[in-house]
């Protein structure tokens, strides 16, 4: 008799997202991105960080300061965008984002160019600002299907 309590495709890609998060040296928001084809196979992830080639110590990683130079905000590579610069695939056309926080108006351009048509998120905790409300504008204008992610009270573990 086959094992009944496994996880679902969307607990599963989520929760690759969640952990991908992990890797994001960000002291106050860490973000996870999945990117998922019709196929159910994953084409790439990816999280916030500083771009290939900058050392992470010697950027900043403040959300606030006299200038905006001296912030995490100019430097740091979204989840999203990361995701979608990973991806070996010569094509994203229909795949779905898994993603920790909604998309900023920036990612939700990428997310639109590359072909992607469904985001699934986790959170929207900057859903009062001008960026993340445009990014729901641009995704209802372009069609893209946009879904929260209903949590399922399920603990998983991992011993690393």
């Amino acid at each position: 008799m086959k094992r009944t309590d496994y996880i679902s495709w969307d607990e599963y890609f989520m929760g690759i997202a969640l952990l991908s998060a992990q890797r994001s040296k960000d002291n106050s928001t860490q973000v996870g991105a999945c990117i998922v084809n019709n196929d159910n196979k994953i084409i790439s992830v990816g999280y916030n960080g500083m771009p290939v080639g900058c050392d992470d110590d010697d950027m900043p990683w403040e959300r606030s300061a006299d200038s905006s130079l001296d912030t995490k905000y100019p430097f740091v590579c979204h989840a999203e965008l990361n995701a979608i610069l990973n991806s070996s695939m010569p094509s994203l056309a229909g795949a779905t984002l898994y993603v920790t926080l909604f998309p900023c108006n920036e990612c939700a351009k990428a997310i639109i160019q590359c072909g992607i048509k469904r985001v699934v998120y986790l959170e929207n905790k900057y859903a009062d600002t001008d960026g993340v409300k445009a990014s729901a504008l641009l995704f209802e204008k372009c069609n893209i299907k946009v879904e929260r992610y209903e949590t399922t009270g399920r603990t998983l573990s991992l011993k690393l």
